[in-house]
Parts: structure tokens; C-alpha cells; sequence
């Protein structure tokens, strides 16, 4: 029987870390995702308690985030539920919907600033065409980051994360660790 460890997205038994002057970017394989959508005439559900926002919202609530991801779509994340079979569990709270594993098609990295949001919103206007209320805590919005598509989510004051398809992850990780060393160097 072959000897098989889990590695990350970016391709280690350990999550990548890198902190530039007030910025410290996390890879976070820990999170669970699942896709939900709901079936034409289905009543939107709120799973374990979640109310579905609306287009570019982010919420959260008891371990739980919920994110648009298109008319009738969310994707939910469950920090610290990587190992579950989230979908399996998500599923017979969301009657009427259809509810797809995401979690190893998607790569997570979580920028913390040290000094509130300046840091944050400085990296991102080097990374994406966004208007700054897009990135407002409570937002979520898909975008193109270099020559990849990804999801900015914004949790909170002092936190952002970045979510990009998982086969890109190493272009991804290259994209915001040069770009925070560099603006961490003015």
C-alpha cells in the first residue's frame, strides 16, 4: 500500500506564510467550500442559520461564510472542515438546492494586515480594477487578478482573502507574495 500524505494546493505538507512589512499572506487548506444552487421554484434555504446574501455580500455566522457567485448561487466556506465531507453536510440543510464539493478545486489565501485597512486596500488597487466600495468589509467580488479569475472576499477590517482555482495556485501565490514584498520595500 503506497505511503500517501495530503499536500496543500501549493504543493506542501504545510500551509505557505510570508509576512511583508504590516501584510502576512496565509495559504488556508483548511477551509471547506461547497457550491449550492438553488432548483427553479425552490424557496431559498438558510443553511445552518445562513441567510443567502445578495450579489457581491459576504456573511457569516457560527463557522459558517456564504458568498454570491451568480443569480440563484452561493459558495460556502467552513473554516476548519477541509478534512469533512462538507457537501454531504450541507446538503440536508439546503432542501431544494443542488450542493457541489468545492474544496480541493479552489486554493485560499488570507492577507492580515497589522495596521487596519491601508495596507490592504494599497495591495489590492496594485492587484485588481476594483472600486474601492467593492472591497468594503462585507463584500465579495469576483474579478481578474495577472491573467486569472478569482474572488476577493472581505471578512473584515483588517482582513482579506483571496480565492483563485486551485491549478493556478502557484501563479496566484506569486502574484500577491511579489506584490506585498514590493509594496512592503516603498
Amino acid at each position: 500500500m503506497p505511503d500517501l500524505a495530503p499536500l496543500t494546493a501549493l504543493g506542501a505538507t504545510e500551509p505557505r506564510r510570508a509576512t511583508h512589512g504590516a501584510l502576512t499572506l496565509v495559504e488556508r487548506p483548511d477551509i471547506a467550500l461547497a457550491s449550492l444552487a438553488l432548483r427553479r421554484g425552490s424557496p431559498a434555504p438558510q443553511p445552518f442559520g445562513l441567510a443567502l446574501p445578495e450579489a457581491g455580500c459576504l456573511t457569516g455566522t457560527d463557522g459558517f461564510d456564504v458568498f454570491w457567485t451568480g443569480p440563484g448561487q452561493w459558495m460556502i466556506a467552513a473554516p476548519g472542515r477541509a478534512d469533512e465531507d462538507f457537501a454531504a453536510r450541507l446538503a440536508p440543510v439546503a432542501p431544494g438546492c443542488s450542493v457541489t464539493e468545492q474544496t480541493d478545486a479552489w486554493v485560499v489565501v488570507e492577507i492580515n494586515s497589522g495596521r487596519g485597512s491601508a495596507p490592504l486596500l494599497a495591495l489590492a488597487e496594485k492587484l485588481v480594477n476594483l472600486p474601492p466600495a467593492s472591497l468594503a468589509p462585507g463584500r465579495a467580488t469576483r474579478t481578474g487578478l495577472h491573467h486569472m479569475s478569482v474572488f476577493i472576499l472581505r471578512p473584515a477590517e483588517d482582513r482579506l482573502a483571496v480565492m483563485g482555482m486551485r491549478s493556478a495556485g502557484a501563479s496566484l501565490w506569486h502574484a500577491l507574495d511579489d506584490t506585498a514584498k514590493r509594496r512592503a520595500a516603498v
